[in-house]
């Protein structure tokens, strides 16, 4: 599904190198998480991968089923079924949430040569997928994320992710902010979207989050390297010990 080769990336406006040659696949329908100290080049990561401004790659590969994901613009990315969750989802005022989502849907649908989805088709599935994630009708009128809690802002993420169906799913510290419930209705709303056809590459400081949304492979990144990759048991032993017994074990 996802496949990463040597990965390098640098800031554009200094010249400071953060990925530093990044090996990262990951099969179709698998949960990958990575976790590490801050700094470690997690986020930045996601960011490259979906397109965000202000990063020069300087060497190595993406690929999303086989396609070069780096030399696609961030909406090609997203027709092609990536998908990125922010860590700080961004408030965007006088656009409704209901008409973000209808277009941001019949957008990619366009964009793979789909039918649009009809107003009355719109309704009853985004309704539906609202309902699961104790989403009120309220809520899907407001403008995007203005006036919501931490918690609502994350719910409304997860919300996106379900009407757009992407098959590679990035989640960026998606449970940062959020209360115990919180995290496990957003954890819920993952979980549905699991599928055999769809990957996850979840990004986190917790094992909480874990507990929750269980991970095939977990990764421990640090110094814009993946440096350590186990199965679930490596992350318990991040929460148990820290990382500072793996960093003096690669070193």
């Amino acid at each position: 599904m996802l496949s990463i080769k040597g990965l390098k990336v640098k800031l554009e406006d200094e010249d400071k190198q953060i990925l530093k040659g990044v090996d990262l696949e990951i099969e179709a329908g698998k949960v990958h998480a990575i976790m590490g100290p801050n700094g470690s080049g997690k986020s930045t990561l996601s960011y490259v991968l979906s397109g965000k401004d202000g990063y020069v790659v300087t060497g190595g590969s993406a690929s999303l089923e086989g396609v070069d994901l780096l030399d696609m613009e961030p909406e090609e990315r997203a027709a092609a079924g990536l998908f990125l969750a922010f860590q700080y989802p961004v408030e965007i005022p006088g656009v409704g949430n209901m008409t973000f989502l209808r277009t941001a849907v019949n957008a990619q649908r366009k964009a793979r040569g789909e039918d649009e989805m009809s107003a009355a088709e719109f309704l009853k599935v985004v309704r539906a997928r609202a309902k699961d994630l104790q989403i009120d009708a309220e809520m899907l009128k407001r403008p995007v994320n203005v006036g919501f809690s931490g918690g609502e802002k994350k719910r409304n993420e997860i919300l996106q992710m379900a009407m757009l169906e992407p098959k590679m799913c990035i989640l960026d510290e998606t449970d940062s902010g959020l209360d115990v419930d919180a995290m496990k209705l957003v954890a819920d709303g993952v979980n549905a979207l699991r599928s055999e056809g769809r990957s996850f590459l979840v990004i986190t400081h917790y094992q909480r989050l874990l507990d929750h949304i269980k991970p095939d492979v977990v990764h421990i990144m640090a110094d814009g390297r993946i440096i350590k990759t186990g199965g679930p048991e490596l992350a318990l032993e991040v929460e148990n010990n820290g990382y500072a017994d793996i960093l003096a074990e690669v070193a």
